[in-house]
């Protein structure tokens, strides 16, 4: 993890390196710039680079508020939010038990494990997503397997504190417009973030000084989100595929390397 002895802030009880602060600061304002422009979830770009930073079990919390605060600017300017819930309200039901055992799992077990684990899974989708653009499930497929990808995405989440899998590949797999895929991923990753805020506050996890340090940070968060929207615009919807799987395919090797 990173270290300047030089300068410290308390907050709550923790101490925080003005280096550890410079490196949430700065994943903060890049993850919110991702999620703006790819709708690719806040905690899954962020983690990346919290984890060299602060560790993984300190920086879930961390990325709590400014998720949930990320998503909802960027469902307010995707739009279809009523026709989303209604046609994924399975799979958005299905994500709150995935969650819980997410969250058990992670209290009991070392936290490298679901670093790499991660890893493997981004890397393996990208390429293959990559590889097979056009691939499309039907409407049958999409009722059959929306409450089981809700439901492991949140066992995913719960564990990493990663969102986005398997719904991102599901959800792509749907041919959705650009809009209306940023709001069905959001809708995931906000019921998602407040699971995961009173399961980790059971567990001991969440406390006043990960509240406060993302409360500085939601400046950046605000900025990133709203760069990152315009950037959006301008994106054919060719490009914002590829965009996202090159985004999946860096996140899965940086937490290799992160862990190895």
């Amino acid at each position: 993890m990173l270290n300047d002895f030089s300068s410290y802030l308390f907050v709550g009880d923790i101490a925080y390196s003005s280096t550890e602060l410079a490196a949430i600061a700065g994943a903060f304002l890049f993850a919110a710039f991702v999620k703006g422009a790819t709708g690719l979830g806040f905690s899954t770009t962020c983690l990346p680079i919290l984890v060299y930073a602060v560790g993984l079990k300190r920086g879930i919390p961390l990325v709590l508020l400014p998720s949930i605060i990320s998503n909802i600017l960027v469902m307010l300017d995707a739009g279809h939010f009523r026709e989303m819930v209604m046609r994924f309200r399975w799979m958005l039901f299905a994500t709150v038990p995935g969650v819980l055992l997410g969250l058990w799992y992670l209290d009991s077990s070392a936290a490298q494990e679901a670093v790499v684990v991660l890893g493997i899974v981004l890397i393996s989708y990208a390429l293959f997503a990559f590889f097979t653009p056009n691939l499309t499930l039907s409407y049958e497929m999409e009722r059959l397997l929306g409450p089981l990808s809700g439901f492991v995405t949140g066992a995913v989440n719960g564990l990493t504190g990663s969102q986005i899998m398997p719904v991102m590949p599901f959800l792509l797999s749907l041919n959705l417009n650009s809009e209306r895929f940023v709001q069905a991923i959001n809708c995931s990753f906000t019921l998602s973030s407040f699971v995961m805020a009173g399961g980790l506050y059971y567990l001991g996890l969440l406390d006043l000084s990960a509240l406060g340090v993302s409360t500085l940070g939601l400046a950046f968060v605000y900025l990133g989100t709203k760069l990152g929207a315009l950037v959006r615009q301008l994106m054919s919807p060719s490009v914002f595929r590829t965009t996202i799987l090159l985004l999946l395919f860096g996140l899965g090797v940086s937490l290799l390397f992160q862990a190895f």
